[in-house]
């Protein structure tokens, strides 16, 4: 057996992207010893990082705004489902989030000495902050980075996967525990650089692990948003809320080749120059569907997406299988002062803007579903927030544009602070409650030849993207979860192989335990909502329907899934 590892803290924040670094700044500020671990690079991981587009905040420096305002916009972009309180922290807190960054250095771009604001779909004015030259993203995370350098209290710890949360009476031997009924007390974790378990035991603990993306073969996220978050708040007793609402971008790039870029860059290009979308035959068709652009750029993502696909089953898609983005009527001098250096890039990739167009297609990008939680992130199981895109509930049925960093730094400040406050409650790490993970942890199981975990990652990608897509049936949705139980099992409950150091198979089995049941629960929801509302679109179903107001709740009871509607929301809470 590999020697196990254990550590001790105030403080657990699991995953280090946006979400992560701003909780682990936050409980530190408060003078909480914090432990931050990420299953990649610290600060490196994750969605913001990839970020290149805009933030969403009513900071009214160009334009007179008000939060209000924002929240208005937020609720309407959620089709009813928003968690009035939850948006209202988003965006009442941005404008203050937003300038503590500002005040640490990460840049917004300005105009005579204003922060700039672009004008993004949805939005009832220009608010989307930026760093400018498709920096948004890499730029906060560099200065959360740099913040967290000069924080003694912190300790970040990268190339650790955790497995399971620990909760207080969970051994078999001492109690008959049931999920959600004890105390978080820590975490068993995957060292990925030894193969060996680490126990982490903490008084408080923050899930910031972000969305689901990766579920899908074609995905704009980090290779590790697969979902984890969403699983282990799950098999802790959390409730999960709204898995069926999964936010696909409507415009990832898909041809011609291009290495080293995102392939959701073309956003920004749209805020600042418009740009045409065109379908095969070079004509603009988004007027078909609702909303007619003229080279601006005011179509949501989903109405987008629903235009794009449209265009492609008639018949009237690119080569590819998706559509043009045109940017051939912006002069060269106008693009170069907008994108700078961008512009040079893309040329080295054999991109000439002025003289071709671009193809794009539909890729998921975000989740809006999530770990149930109120406006203290607390999940409702004792000791346990989450924080970030692993929260459901502030975006309802579909995220307003610009709404995902401001969501990662509000709520990963406002898990940080609300930490510090059950750090008298705890109780304490018993290695005796951690015995089911480090058993499954340090087990031996079938070979890589016997059970080909990673061809079954790409199987499930494909499941996904095929029948949980952008638009559904119920015979999709059904074959899907026909499928994906296959998998499962085939997957066994054993790992792959035996413990060692950086295991691909054994560290994809450890993956697709999670990914396999979020997959589940995020299918059977979409089957479970006969209508079509923001980003969960059903062919069968296509009209939204009033009764449906209402958001879907998922459990774990006894290893089976257990789905709940919540209550009707009522149209003056779901306009508020």
């Amino acid at each position: 057996m590999a020697e196990r590892r254990h550590l001790e803290t105030d403080v657990l924040v699991i995953g280090a992207g946006g979400a992560g670094m701003s909780a682990a700044i936050a409980a530190a500020d408060g003078g909480a010893d914090v432990l931050l671990a990420d299953r990649s690079l610290i600060g490196r991981g994750g969605a913001t990082v990839m970020a290149m587009m805009t933030v969403a905040v009513a900071v009214g420096e160009e334009t007179p705004d008000d939060w209000r305002f924002h929240y208005r916009d937020t609720l309407t972009a959620g089709r009813g489902l928003c968690n009035p309180k939850l948006a209202r922290l988003l965006c009442e807190e941005g404008p203050d989030a937003i300038r503590q960054m500002d005040g640490w250095g990460v840049g917004w771009a300005r105009r005579d000495g204003h922060i700039s604001q672009a004008h993004a779909p949805g939005h009832d004015r220009p608010r989307c902050v930026y760093v400018d030259f498709l920096n948004t993203g890499p730029a906060v995370s560099k200065t959360l980075r740099t913040v967290l350098h000069n924080r003694d209290r912190v300790r970040r710890i990268g190339d650790l996967m955790v497995i399971d949360v620990v909760q207080s009476g969970s051994d078999p031997a001492r109690s008959a525990a049931v999920a959600g009924q004890g105390k978080v007390t820590g975490a068993v974790a995957l060292d990925l650089t030894t193969g060996r378990a680490v126990t982490i035991a903490a008084k408080t603990t923050i899930i910031a692990t972000g969305g689901l993306t990766r579920l899908y073969s074609r995905n704009s996220a980090s290779g590790n948003m697969g979902g984890d978050g969403y699983a282990l708040g799950l098999r802790a007793g959390a409730k999960l809320i709204d898995m069926e609402f999964v936010q696909f971008f409507p415009i990832g790039h898909l041809a011609p080749r291009m290495i080293g870029m995102d392939p959701i860059m073309w956003d920004p290009f749209r805020y600042k120059l418009g740009g045409r979308l065109l379908n095969g035959n070079m004509e603009e068709f988004t007027g078909r569907y609702g909303t007619e652009e003229g080279g601006k750029y005011v179509v949501t993502r989903d109405n987008a997406t629903y235009a794009i696909l449209q265009e492609v089953a008639a018949g009237r898609g690119t080569p590819h299988g998706g559509a043009y983005l045109s940017f051939m009527h912006i002069p060269v001098e106008q693009l170069k002062a907008a994108f700078g250096p961008v512009i040079d890039k893309l040329t080295a990739n054999g991109i000439d803007l002025t003289k071709m167009p671009v193809e794009v297609a539909p890729i998921a990008h975000y989740h809006m579903g999530g770990i149930a939680v109120d406006e203290a992130m607390a999940t409702g199981v004792s000791q346990l927030l989450a924080s970030g895109e692993a929260v459901g509930g502030a975006n309802g049925a579909n995220r307003l544009s610009g709404n995902a960093i401001t969501e990662a730094l509000v709520f990963g400040r406002q898990a940080g602070r609300k930490a510090l406050d059950l750090l008298g409650s705890s109780a304490a790490f018993d290695q005796r409650d951690a015995a089911a993970a480090l058993s499954l942890l340090e087990a031996t199981g079938p070979s890589a030849r016997e059970v080909n975990t990673a061809a079954m990652l790409a199987e499930l990608q494909s499941i996904m993207w095929d029948d949980v897509g952008p638009f559904r049936t119920a015979e999709g949705l059904t074959r899907a979860v026909e499928r994906i139980s296959a998998l499962d099992s085939k997957l066994g409950e054993t790992p792959v192989g035996s413990p060692g150091a950086y295991d691909m198979s054994r560290l994809d089995w450890f993956d697709l335990r999670n990914m396999l049941l979020v997959a589940r629960v995020v299918t059977q929801a979409a089957l479970m909502r006969t209508e079509s509302r923001g980003a969960h679109q059903r062919y069968d179903y296509p009209g939204l329907i009033d009764d449906w107001t209402r958001n879907q709740i998922v459990s774990l009871e006894g290893g089976r899934l257990v789905f709940t509607s919540g209550p009707l929301i009522p149209a003056e809470v779901a306009a508020a």
